[in-house]
């Protein structure tokens, strides 16, 4: 067998295990929906063929990523103008110079993009799509859409009239997307380490989380069924809310209010269209799927009170929201990348004390096992355990499976920064032009366990109620995550050029 039939097989294989370890994390089989989740999985695949493989596609995606390539190169004037030159800037290249301003940049561009409306009619028209093609509900589909440009810090804002009242099976399909996402705001600042050809790889994937977050999402959670004019499980037994006392079933001039453990009262959206509306079908096909609304407005993505009067305004209102989340990405990166030469310290030192004593009693190691133990890191443990991951998605050369998975624990156990910047700094000897392809869809996603913490926080922020959920379901969101990031990078294993 050659090694373009070994590396097809092998993707494959890739695809059949990551669905499998989804369905055996499943907690509804039963209730799994085949049209939502073929759907989900042809709509991520199509992607994949549509720019990997189509010439309109590969135009298209070539076309987007001119366009973030000239907001790059138009960042670098305002870094300039603040930096110095950079040709001659010794720190030109550093993390604080290179990526963090772009952050900030791009950020006050999606603050314009909001204040003009531009924003809300791509996620209105992305979202609609999903929710064509996928059957999902509204809620989750405009979600999702958000996601993909925003990232799982905002995007909840732009549903958030409806998390409230969100049974569990549709909040965690906005945890899976969001996990399985990245921000157009960070987008910039990974072409920045990896390099500018890989913004097509980077723009596909964003685009290919949305239906692979609802795939598996819709295989682990799927939605169970629920009775006309009853509330959402969740109201009740899960998150110690329950229906104000002798309130009447939900329909048109009727106010729905559940009332907390501590007394709050939180009035729900409610639809237009009489009581069987409530209870409406998620998307075609479905059968008594909760949805708060057929046609659900975008909330306002502005604070109260902060709306900005004018484009100068939104601009600078961005502008100050990128500097908090650069400051904080540029903390978190020092930090973690800290712990990390810590952790290889302390692994080396263990090692070469093995190898001490056991060269001490008479009985040492070979020498290649001795040098592998002295210079033993976290790298190389995540990597041995993820090799074989990383060979089932298309990555056939075992040492640059055992690198990849490296770089893929490392996106999990701390994130998809410190990754992306290891990734950066590898060379063409370690890793080769598609085996970098592969690993960047599987990389691309914020799927680690501080985002469990960041969905808390944001989320449980905008409906406190929801905050158990969000903590039980976390660590199955992260794993929906990190498989949605694995099925992109092994269709795109599957369709890029050998």
């Amino acid at each position: 067998m050659n090694e373009s039939a070994t590396s097809i097989l092998f993707s494959l294989l890739g695809i059949l295990a990551i669905l499998g370890i989804a369905f055996a994390l499943s907690s509804g089989r039963s209730h799994i929906r085949l049209r939502v989740v073929g759907a989900a999985f042809g709509l991520q695949a199509a992607m994949a063929v549509l720019v990997l493989r189509v010439p309109f596609g590969q135009e298209l995606i070539e076309g987007l990523s001119q366009g973030v390539i000239a907001l790059l190169d138009y960042s670098v004037v305002g870094i300039e103008s603040v930096f110095g030159p950079m040709d001659d800037n010794p720190f030109a290249t550093s993390f604080v110079i290179a990526a963090l301003p772009v952050i900030v940049f791009f950020a006050a561009i999606v603050a314009i993009l909001y204040h003009l409306g531009i924003m809300q009619r791509l996620v209105r028209w992305v979202g609609g799509a999903i929710g064509w093609i996928t059957g999902v509900s509204r809620v989750e589909a405009l979600g999702s859409a958000a996601n993909i440009f925003v990232g799982q810090s905002e995007s909840p804002l732009v549903v958030r009239p409806y998390l409230a009242a969100l049974p569990p099976a549709q909040l965690f399909t906005l945890m899976a997307v969001g996990m399985a996402g990245v921000a157009g705001t960070i987008l910039a600042a990974y072409a920045s380490f990896i390099g500018e050809e890989a913004v097509p790889f980077l723009l596909a994937a964003a685009f290919m989380s949305a239906p692979g977050g609802i795939l598996m999402a819709k295989i682990i959670m799927p939605d169970e069924p629920v009775a006309p004019h009853r509330a959402p499980p969740n109201v009740a037994a899960m998150a110690g809310v329950r229906l104000r006392d002798h309130a009447p079933p939900p329909g048109e001039g009727t106010r729905v209010v559940m009332v907390g453990a501590n007394g709050e009262e939180i009035e729900l959206p409610q639809p237009s269209g009489g009581p069987d509306r409530a209870a409406m079908a998620s998307g075609p096909g479905a059968d008594g799927i909760y949805e708060p609304d057929e046609e659900i407005e975008l909330a306002e993505t502005f604070e109260e009170g902060q709306r900005p009067a004018n484009i100068i305004e939104a601009a600078a209102q961005g502008t100050q929201t990128g500097v908090k989340l650069a400051v904080a990405v540029g903390a978190m990166v020092m930090v973690f990348v800290a712990l990390v030469a810590l952790a290889n310290g302390i692994l080396g030192g263990i090692g070469a004390g093995v190898v001490a004593l056991a060269a001490g009693i008479g009985q040492p190691f070979a020498a290649d096992t001795a040098a592998w133990l002295e210079a033993l890191s976290f790298q190389d443990l995540l990597g041995t355990a993820f090799a074989p991951v990383m060979f089932l998605i298309g990555i056939s050369d075992w040492e640059q499976a055992r690198i990849a998975g490296g770089l893929f624990g490392t996106k999990i156990v701390l994130n998809e920064f410190v990754a992306f910047i290891d990734l950066g700094a590898m060379t063409g000897d370690q890793l080769t032009e598609r085996s970098r392809a592969i690993i960047t869809f599987a990389l691309c996603g914020f799927a680690n366990f501080s985002s469990i913490a960041i969905q808390m926080a944001v989320t449980g922020g905008l409906a406190p109620n929801q905050r158990p959920v969000i903590a039980r379901l976390g660590l199955k969101a992260l794993a929906a995550g990190s498989l949605a990031n694995l099925m992109s990078a092994a269709l795109a294993s599957l369709f890029l050029p050998l």
